[in-house]
């Protein structure tokens, strides 16, 4: 399997960083080709603008997505740009390596998806959800929250988890045809005993070793 691996934490010794580093040695010890968007090590400028092209079909008054339009039919995409895109369309599956911050993605990732997400490439012109151009594909968002797992259940402190990830599950993913995966996640890990974080390595392991027998959730859920 092709996987597209793409991390989004600052620090290289956070459980992110561990996380990142088990899912990086498993897939390539299990036979998968592997590649990374390691966004802080880019430094990826997550700033959507006219950075994003290499010509403009308007230069006096700049509207991103027919730039995006334009510059899908011309190849005027930014070559970091590009480079980005290519890889979302070279993988099978798709895994986003983030902490949960303010309720969604990190910036970084948010911007990642802002500049290379883009219409007419990625989506659009009838490209959307089971006829996105990502259909057949798979994605997994894999992430750490600050709080317990019993905060993040309906009624609870922060609210049902799958409700605060359902912007980037479906408004993301699924919009562009990703089939998504239930999503990895680990609670509150700088809480959790040194033995506590090494069982939960072990966990993401075990998940990973059989990914690709691993159905989407289920249909509607995310709507």
């Amino acid at each position: 399997m092709k996987v597209l691996l793409i991390y989004a934490h600052p620090e290289p010794e956070s459980f992110n960083g561990a996380m990142f580093r088990k899912t990086r040695e498993t897939l390539l010890e299990a036979g998968h080709e592997l590649r990374i968007s390691d966004l802080y090590a880019m430094k990826f400028d997550p700033v959507s603008g006219k950075d994003n092209f290499t010509s403009l079909e308007n230069p006096h008054f700049f509207k991103q997505q027919l730039e995006e339009l334009h510059a899908t039919a011309t190849g005027a995409f930014a070559s970091f740009i590009a480079a980005e895109q290519e890889k979302l369309e070279w993988c099978d599956l798709m895994i986003w390596q983030f902490p949960l911050w303010w309720f969604s993605v990190p910036g970084i990732l948010k911007g990642w998806v802002d500049r290379v997400f883009a219409m007419g490439r990625i989506y659009g012109q009838g490209k959307l959800y089971e006829n996105g151009v990502f259909r057949g594909k798979k994605a997994l968002l894999s992430l750490t929250t600050g709080g317990a797992a019993e905060t993040y259940v309906e009624g609870g402190f922060h609210g049902d988890l799958d409700g605060i990830l359902r912007p980037i599950q479906r408004g993301m993913l699924e919009f562009t045809g990703f089939t998504v995966l239930e999503p990895h996640v680990v609670y509150g890990p700088a809480r959790l005993s040194p033995e506590k974080r090494e069982e939960e390595l072990l966990r993401l392991q075990e998940r990973l070793l059989a990914v690709t027998e691993e159905s989407g959730i289920e249909v509607g859920k995310y709507r």
